[in-house]
């Protein structure tokens, strides 16, 4: 194994069955490079991990004030949520509070990621709207913006729209890149996504989660994410979702946030870290895994915390009699 390989192993048995490699990054708020393994440079879309960084531009503009925005509602634009009843409640409050309604969302439509909702439904014959769809409170969050802007809604999420500018900014203010050298492609809801280096999305969470060098306004809205995040993690994923387990689990301490295609990213506000992970092939089981053992190695999570996140930490696979078959271990080793 090389000074700073990450691997992920699936084991069945006697025998290690698939191998998932990886890329991770440690950084603190000027993007000084703490530790790594693989390539800590290595580019990739940011995905979802990029929404707690478009939140901050409806804060800054004013619109949350403006519509009086809660906590619930403000940690839901930064989610990847499993579309509960909380989690579409919310975002049908946003959307009302605005003037809007669930047909002017423009993510898309899928069933919600929890799966014992989706069952109701199916049982029920409840079609799921758009409100379902994971990326609604983020999009719901662009409406808002829009119609504080009082800009058009219908183009949203043109990469030329003034919303998707001021996001893209954002981004590049956070992250350190100039906006003209971020990647740009389109993510599964539809709307801009941006390419940058794990160390460069590191040092945006560091700087999310301790914004000391930012100016009063903007320290202040990344203050606001934290704490709403913190305070409410159901709304950033869902009852049975590691980036909620995670937040409850260190009581707010720690704030990690996923990102499709094996893309994760972590803030530690009272240390000044960031750390971003990319896992090769896009598997999301081997995320989790890789992203404890990190945390424990770094020492960030108490043994008790450890105990609490095991079944993340340690994932079993079974059959499909329920029968423990093999197990998820990931090996990282911190250069």
């Amino acid at each position: 194994m090389s000074q700073s390989e990450l691997t992920v192993r699936v084991l069945r048995g006697q025998l290690t069955e698939c191998i998932h490699h990886g890329h991770l990054v440690v950084v603190n708020e000027q993007g000084d490079i703490l530790h790594s393994a693989g390539e800590p440079t290595y580019v990739t879309y940011a995905r979802s991990t990029a929404k707690p960084l478009q939140a901050i531009p409806v804060i800054e503009s004013g619109a949350a004030d403006h519509y009086h925005f809660t906590e619930e509602e403000l940690a839901l634009f930064c989610a990847s949520h499993s579309g509960e009843e909380a989690h579409t409640t919310t975002a049908s409050q946003v959307l009302n509070k605005i003037g809007l309604g669930a047909e002017h969302l423009q993510c898309g439509v899928h069933e919600p990621f929890h799966s014992a909702t989706t069952a109701y439904m199916r049982e029920h014959q409840i079609k799921p709207s758009a409100l379902h769809n994971n990326c609604s409170g983020k999009h719901s969050a662009m409406l808002a913006l829009a119609t504080h802007l009082q800009v058009p809604i219908d183009n949203y999420l043109s990469i030329h729209h003034p919303v998707q500018q001021l996001m893209l900014q954002t981004v590049s203010d956070m992250s350190g890149v100039p906006a003209n050298q971020i990647v740009i492609g389109i993510d599964g809801c539809g709307v801009p996504v941006f390419g940058l280096g794990l160390h460069q999305l590191a040092r945006a969470y560091a700087t999310l989660g301790n914004p000391v060098h930012l100016s009063d306004t903007r320290a202040n809205a990344c203050r606001q994410i934290i704490h709403a995040i913190a305070n409410y993690p159901l709304y950033l994923g869902g009852s049975d979702r590691f980036d909620t387990a995670l937040i409850r689990v260190t009581k707010g301490r720690i704030i990690g946030k996923l990102g499709a295609e094996g893309v994760y990213a972590v803030t530690i506000p009272e240390k000044g870290l960031g750390i971003a992970l990319k896992i090769e092939d896009g598997a999301k089981r081997a995320m989790h895994p890789a992203i404890i053992e990190a945390l424990v190695q770094l020492d960030l999570l108490t043994a008790e915390e450890q105990v609490e996140l095991q079944n993340f930490h340690h994932p079993i696979v079974k059959n499909w009699q329920g029968t423990v078959v093999g197990s998820i271990e990931a090996t990282v080793k911190l250069s």
